[in-house]
């Protein structure tokens, strides 16, 4: 048997994916969480052979987490499931370790048969996302000017990220501007957004 762990925030579908999976004769669902944070002590808990990581989670992104898992259950395969198709997080979950990347709107046979494929050692990516990934080119923005700009995400000022980022202000202005000018747009509010849509925070 392929022992899964899921981790997925909507109850509802956390649910019908455990069930769908569990139909399948070599596959059991040992363990479900809805939160990234739990995702690593469920696995060093339940010991799955794969983990399937949706991305946004509460607590902390699934993308963090893989490359925590991978460090702590180095035996555990991690497959990405997510809504979210954007060339940066396919890059993000590639060098977090993650062994496949897929879009929840396929068939759950495809999930199936990539959860055994990514078990056999084998990188399972969705074929549409890998070519736009290709194509997209790499994330121009710096770990520091991806953290401010997540920082000011919920609107907080330049203060506040300086404080929350133990920097000072005009360093913060500094990255904040950078990352404005590195993704075209006109103010930081505008920049997260278009990083988010991108896949680089």
């Amino acid at each position: 048997m392929i022992r899964v762990l899921l981790a997925e925030d909507q109850g509802m579908m956390r649910g019908a994916l455990a069930l769908l999976l569990g139909m399948e004769e070599d596959i059991e669902v040992v363990a479900q969480v809805g939160a990234g944070d739990e995702i690593v002590s469920a696995a060093l808990t339940a010991r799955p052979d794969v983990a399937l990581l949706d991305i946004e989670l509460p607590g902390r992104s699934g993308l963090d987490a893989a490359a925590e898992l991978r460090a702590e259950c180095p035996d555990c395969r991690v497959l990405i499931l997510t809504t979210f198709g954007r060339p940066g997080y396919l890059r993000r979950a590639m060098e977090a370790g993650a062994a496949g990347f897929l879009v929840k709107d396929g068939p759950v046979e495809e999930l199936a048969e990539a959860v055994r494929r990514v078990l056999c050692g084998e990188t399972v990516v969705d074929p549409a996302l890998a070519a736009a990934a290709l194509g997209a080119g790499p994330n121009p923005l710096t770990p520091r000017e991806a953290e401010a700009l997540r920082a000011a995400v919920d609107g907080a000022t330049v203060a506040d990220i300086a404080a929350a980022l133990h920097l000072s202000e005009s360093t913060v202005r500094n990255y904040l501007s950078a990352a404005i000018g590195k993704t075209g747009t006109r103010n930081r509010m505008e920049a997260a957004r278009e990083a988010r849509r991108q896949g680089w925070l």
